[in-house]
């Protein structure tokens, strides 16, 4: 994954790991700099305030915590995030009922894949309050479903092409003057007797044959032409769509006031090359993967944290769901939810290629 924040080795003893713990979730709760009283007050610590400072002055030294200039309390560093999510932090299952309403909700769309997306990128942002980030399970190597063609004028006509795994893709395509929808739908009807159920490389080889058949009609080998570059297309990119909600859960939090940061943020997340570059570390890897802060290798994500898992079928068709939100994350119940959705989202896939 991308590189961890530096942080010195070895473990805390129990009580800085439960002082740590305490104003993590204390500044996750109110996003306000965490005093020593207040840990006394609310967290049942058994020592005195004290105590808790010269603990707190030590995890600042460490590289724990950080002391802002304004205020006596300490917040977080992403080195501190990444020990407690490695090391302190409670594993969370999503509760019985969340577990049962997501399932019913993705029942509703069972068979609808290109709904699954949409609704795993709500759930997540629905059950973690902050943004849900969903790619389609993308194959290698993608095959040709269907094909149609519809007269958009004397003079076009619009290509669709659907793939086998979901994905449609549609382009205008120039016809010669006289062609009627009854000849489009002749044409089509030929190329999807020749080209159904074969990948980008076999209709090159079609495409080969057909330009040598003197009975093929010309706007057959041309409309051939572009659904193989479509294709190629399809098979060159590793992440296909993003899709996204929640975008106000994440606007409404204190970090990012100032909309032009986020805007950059998603602005990135839309960058098809660096989620591709996520999704082949995240398959080598396993399981949830936590980026924190400046983990994140591009700088414009450096205010934010990303809770993600692939799902789908290593070498067949993987896709990325996950949560988006500030580093002052709720990370136990983040991880919880992205395992049970993609857990979920493996079961549907699965389905799908039986």
């Amino acid at each position: 994954m991308a590189r961890r924040t530096e942080r010195p080795a070895g473990p805390l003893d129990p009580r800085s790991q439960q002082i740590l713990r305490a104003i993590i979730e204390e500044y996750v709760l109110t996003a306000e700099p965490v005093g020593s009283q207040t840990l006394v007050d609310r967290y049942g610590l058994a020592v005195s305030s004290a105590t808790v400072r010269n603990v707190m002055a030590e995890l600042e030294e460490a590289g724990y915590l950080s002391h802002p200039h304004t205020s006596a309390g300490r917040v977080p560093t992403d080195a501190g995030y990444r020990l407690y999510v490695e090391t302190i932090a409670p594993k969370i299952s999503l509760a019985p009922v969340e577990r049962l309403m997501i399932r019913h909700q993705f029942g509703q769309v069972e068979f609808a894949s290109e709904q699954w997306f949409r609704l795993a990128a709500a759930t997540i942002a629905g059950t973690t309050h902050a943004a849900g980030l969903a790619t389609p399970a993308k194959p290698r190597s993608c095959k040709l479903r269907h094909i149609d063609l519809v007269a958009t004028s004397t003079h076009t006509a619009s290509l669709v092409v659907v793939l086998a795994e979901g994905g449609v893709k549609q382009e205008l395509i120039p016809i010669e003057d006289g062609y009627d929808q009854a000849e489009l739908d002749d044409v089509a009807r030929l190329l999807n007797n020749e080209l159904a159920d074969k990948s980008a490389r076999q209709v090159a080889n079609r495409l080969a044959a057909l330009a040598q058949d003197s009975d093929a009609p010309p706007l057959a080998v041309r409309v051939t032409q572009r659904v193989e570059k479509l294709m190629r297309e399809f098979d060159a990119a590793t992440v296909e769509d993003v899709f996204s909600d929640g975008l106000l859960n994440v606007m409404s939090e204190p970090e990012f006031s100032q909309s032009e940061k986020l805007r950059r943020v998603f602005a990135a997340l839309q960058n098809r090359d660096y989620l591709g570059s996520l999704v082949t570390r995240l398959a080598s890897a396993g399981d949830v993967q936590v980026l924190i802060g400046g983990e994140n290798e591009r700088p414009e994500m450096h205010d934010v944290s990303l809770v993600l898992a692939t799902y789908g079928q290593p070498g067949r068709a993987l896709g990325v769901v996950g949560v988006l939100g500030p580093t002052r994350m709720a990370y136990p119940h983040a991880i919880g939810t992205v395992r049970f959705v993609s857990g979920l989202m493996n079961e549907l896939v699965e389905q799908m290629y039986r």
